[in-house]
């Protein structure tokens, strides 16, 4: 049996823009996905599944005691511990290596419950924004090393996010959805990516000139265009900036790709009927669509699982 106190559910996380370029200071947009959400509960810990996650937490739980942060944002490690010995576990379906945020959500669960001073999401200036974001950098950095905050950050505010520059960033409209024949999308790639890999391969390609030159020229350029574009909701140059940007990727993100997805990608460029472009990471998970007619794209991609995201 489960006992809920009413727990918040934190929920996954789609950056629409920005993967990649915001590591060099590329805008970036990021909207909370609810289809995928956790939360902590206690149980008696029956499961594989919740004493896995209980063991976890235990670890993390030593990980967080050496972390030296600040007064406003100080952790209750004491009853986090406690709790953890009383059958904590972190209840998710985010799945892991897709790309929509899985250790983020889990950081983001603890901070709201156990920080000692407790802050509003709809009322955090834009100063404390930032200095939250460096806490939950490292907090997550448990998990794959160096991190943003960004994903935690967005989890714990859920609520659509611009990132203007690496230090700046808040929160923003996204316009309405509509019921029209447009969509945005996930396919899924049918594997799972890694983090750490992909990000790896992605500094290695930033020792050359060459590719530094053109990710900050062309990739970053068409990338804030899209962002732009897309919070005026004005179409036809997010779709022009869009193929741009999708083209770009196609060219110098390719082990990014996943193998499964490399001829849809050129298929959508070639016929206009979509474009496609990474969803965090990549290497595995998701893949994200962008289509003026989802009918029509939903036929060329036929045997691919899909989630329409956003219509309009």
């Amino acid at each position: 049996f489960i006992v809920n106190m009413t727990n918040p559910l934190f929920y996954a996380k789609i950056i629409l823009f920005g993967e990649y370029g915001m590591i060099e200071d590329s805008q970036g947009l990021v909207v909370p996905y609810s289809f995928y959400k956790g939360t902590l509960k206690f149980s008696d810990l029956s499961s594989d599944f919740e004493r896995n996650s209980n063991r976890h937490l235990q670890k993390y739980s030593d990980f967080l005691t050496a972390l030296d942060l600040s007064d406003d944002f100080k952790l209750d490690i004491e009853s986090f511990k406690n709790d953890i010995s009383n059958g904590l576990f972190f209840d998710s379906n985010i799945p892991q290596g897709y790309g929509v945020g899985s250790s983020g959500a889990l950081v983001a669960a603890i901070f709201e419950k156990y920080s000692v001073s407790k802050l509003n999401p709809e009322n955090i200036s834009k100063d404390n924004l930032k200095k939250l974001k460096a806490v939950f950098g490292e907090m997550e950095s448990y998990f794959h090393g160096k991190s943003s905050g960004m994903d935690p950050l967005i989890c714990y505010m859920n609520l659509p996010i611009l990132i203007e520059n690496k230090e700046n960033l808040d929160r923003v409209n996204i316009p309405e959805g509509e019921e029209g024949k447009g969509a945005i999308f996930l396919i899924d790639s049918g594997m799972t990516g890694e983090t750490g890999p992909m990000i790896q391969i992605f500094f290695e390609k930033m020792k050359t000139e060459g590719f530094r030159k053109t990710l900050k020229e062309e990739f970053i350029r068409y990338n804030n265009a899209c962002i732009e574009s897309f919070l005026k909701k004005d179409m036809n140059p997010f779709f022009r900036n869009l193929k741009k940007l999708s083209h770009w990727a196609y060219e110098h993100f390719r082990p990014m790709i996943p193998e499964s997805i490399f001829n849809i990608w050129k298929k959508g460029l070639d016929s206009n009927a979509y474009y496609l472009k990474l969803c965090g990471s990549g290497g595995g998970g998701y893949i994200l669509g962008f289509t003026k007619d989802y009918a029509k794209a939903e036929k060329m991609l036929e045997g691919f699982q899909k989630e329409v995201i956003y219509r309009f």
